[in-house]
Parts: structure tokens; C-alpha cells; sequence
């Protein structure tokens, strides 16, 4: 079993600059800060390597976090095989939050992914089926969970009750 820092060693010295920080600040496990676009590389690797096995993607959450104007993901992966977990986050803008998929690696993330896209407009790249899961299909007012939301007063000609 390894701990997040012995993690984060490896993952430095295959990847080097495309992985950023590791924070212990936070009042949460520590977090692993790395390139956005290089995320599907990165949980390539984590899940292939004999010594990490992170086999199972336990949770995809997408984050506005408006104060940075940027759009982040976070990935909790566990391995069962070794009994260890990590925190992965990555940031991108809001203009154009573009991110690789993972579902290539773990099939659980095509609904995390899908779900942060309906609510938060975060396009994963090379998703098999990138559509809305939440909200109708037709939904044109933005994306619900990103705090400049604003609800709109009428959907399909009927007033929003709200």
C-alpha cells in the first residue's frame, strides 16, 4: 500500500511537468494537481502500473470554482488490489473546459462524465456518447450547477415554477 505522496513521487517522475502540486492544505485528503489534457494518460498509467492497479474510479465530480474562473474535475481512485486511494484534480477554463475522457480506462466514468457535462458544460473529449443525462434533451439555458446560472422564466413555452 502506497500514501498519496509516494503516488504523487511516481506520477513526477514519469510525467514531470504535466503533473503540478500536491496539496496537503486542504481540510480533505491531499490532492494531486495535475494537466488538465493530460488526465487520460495519467489514469492510463495509475490503473496499468503493477505497483498502483487503481482499478476502480469511485467518483468523477466536476467543480465551478468561480472566484478562479475555471471549471474543475475531480477523480477519487481506488486501488482494491493494493488498498490505497487517490484524490486527482484538474482545472480548466470556462470558455472552453475541455478535458480527455477516461472512460477508456474505467467504463464507470461515461456517467460522471456525462453528468458534469449536463451540469456544468465540461466537454470530455473522445467520449463515446456526450450527451445531456440530467436535464431534457433540448435544454439550451446553461448548465445548472455553475453559480452564474440563471433559471430560466419559461421552457418550452410553460413557466418555470421557481
Amino acid at each position: 500500500m502506497k500514501n498519496a505522496e509516494e503516488i504523487f513521487q511516481i506520477l513526477k517522475n514519469k510525467f514531470q511537468d504535466s503533473v503540478l502540486e500536491f496539496k496537503t492544505d486542504q481540510p480533505t485528503e491531499p490532492i494531486i494537481i495535475v494537466q488538465a489534457l493530460e488526465i487520460d494518460k495519467i489514469c492510463s498509467f495509475l490503473s496499468s502500473e503493477d505497483e498502483l492497479q487503481f482499478n476502480s474510479l469511485v467518483n468523477l465530480s466536476g467543480v465551478d470554482e468561480i472566484k478562479e474562473n475555471k471549471l474543475s474535475v475531480y477523480y477519487h481512485l481506488e486501488s482494491t488490489i493494493h488498498r490505497h486511494k487517490i484524490l486527482l484534480k484538474i482545472s480548466t477554463s470556462r470558455e472552453k473546459p475541455e478535458v480527455p475522457s477516461v472512460v477508456e480506462v474505467w467504463q464507470g466514468a461515461n456517467w460522471h462524465e456525462r453528468e458534469a457535462y449536463d451540469m456544468f458544460g465540461i466537454i470530455f473529449l473522445n467520449h463515446p456518447d456526450l450527451r445531456r443525462i440530467l436535464m431534457p434533451y433540448d435544454w439550451e439555458a446553461g448548465y445548472p450547477l455553475r453559480k452564474d446560472y440563471e433559471n430560466p422564466e419559461y421552457y418550452q413555452g410553460m413557466k418555470v415554477p421557481y
